[in-house]
């Protein structure tokens, strides 16, 4: 049940229900960002999945139906002498291509270094060639960054109690297989309390006790999450109090680019489980105090991006980090 209210009860143990929150309890685990990466490089049914994702048949089926009964995606009959069916991704599905191009634009700045492909975007509207994804507001016309962004509770705001999920943070191997696009990226969306975590300090919330109380978060899942944020280099640990010594955690240049990953986030999680009161957090321009509305959009002429208007090409990278072309 979701309280509408501007604070929660203090004897009552709830959390603040975002749209973010809402979203990463549909896509917020890395089977199913594997399997989301997999039909956005053309994979239509279960055998294909299997082998882009590296999933286990019966880890594979369980995703599938639960993204099917998310409305991600459609069951159809292909063949019906054996029954054969395929995937078919619905609008709430494609309406995740934004998200995807803010994993893709980190992806490739920031963990370049562990890339095994690039990804070429052509936009076929204005005829640019490898363009960027960019994070773009319509509403100032330009480019924009966490730093330009302020925020406020909507009216949407609510409160709920914490459902603790038992999925485990993935490593090494357990993250899928070894031809996915996205794969720091991957493992952090993919990982629910990971991106609650960032969500808490996005929104100024520094010191353990205030992110485990804003992300209702086990203590030793906490713990283990912000050693793995900051091995992972997105936060770093700051002493802020010597006796006794106390610290907080503060994002690195590589965290605080995650953010459009998350504006994206709450972008599609507000059209697709906005409350009937509105939005649950609002964002502003902070010199201007404009609303933001933003986009992921072509760095050459920031016209937001639509999955018809783009092309790709992927190229392997060898083990240095530089790219292999195919040769005749």
């Amino acid at each position: 049940m979701t309280h509408m209210m501007s604070q929660p009860p203090s004897d009552v143990k709830l959390v603040r229900c975002c749209s973010i929150w809402r979203a990463l309890e549909d896509v917020g685990d890395v089977p199913t960002m594997l399997i989301l990466e997999a039909f956005w490089l053309g994979e239509r049914r279960f055998d294909g999945f299997q082998k882009r994702t590296g999933l286990l048949k019966a880890l594979l089926s369980q995703r599938l139906k639960q993204m099917v009964a998310a409305g991600l995606f459609e069951k159809r009959l292909y063949c019906e002498r054996p029954p054969r069916y395929e995937y078919v991704m619905t609008e709430k599905g494609r309406d995740l291509y934004w998200v995807a191009l803010a994993m893709l634009r980190w992806e490739q700045k920031w963990g370049a270094s562990k890339a095994k492909f690039v990804v070429h975007l052509n936009h076929k509207s204005c005829g640019a060639t490898h363009i960027d994804p960019v994070p773009y507001s319509l509403t100032a016309q330009e480019e924009f960054t966490a730093r330009d962004v302020a925020w406020e509770h909507g009216p949407g705001m609510g409160w709920v109690t914490p459902r603790h999920s038992r999925r485990r943070k993935p490593r090494g191997e357990e993250a899928g297989a070894e031809n996915n696009l996205l794969d720091v990226i991957l493992r952090v969306l993919g990982d629910r309390w990971a991106s609650l975590i960032l969500r808490s300090i996005f929104t100024g919330f520094r010191k353990y006790d205030e992110i485990q109380k804003d992300a209702a978060i086990a203590t030793n899942i906490l713990a283990d999450r912000l050693q793995w944020l900051i091995d992972m280099g997105l936060i770093h640990k700051r002493l802020y109090s010597e006796a006794p010594p106390r610290y907080e955690y503060r994002l690195s240049e590589a965290g605080i680019d995650y953010y459009p990953v998350l504006v994206m986030l709450m972008v599609w999680g507000d059209r697709w489980y906005l409350t009937p009161e509105g939005p649950p957090l609002l964002l502003f321009h902070r010199e201007t105090g404009k609303p933001l509305q933003p986009v992921m959009a072509c760095s050459n002429c920031h016209a937001p991006l639509a999955p018809a208007d783009v092309d790709f090409t992927i190229e392997p990278v060898d083990g240095e980090g530089r790219q292999v072309f195919a040769t005749d």
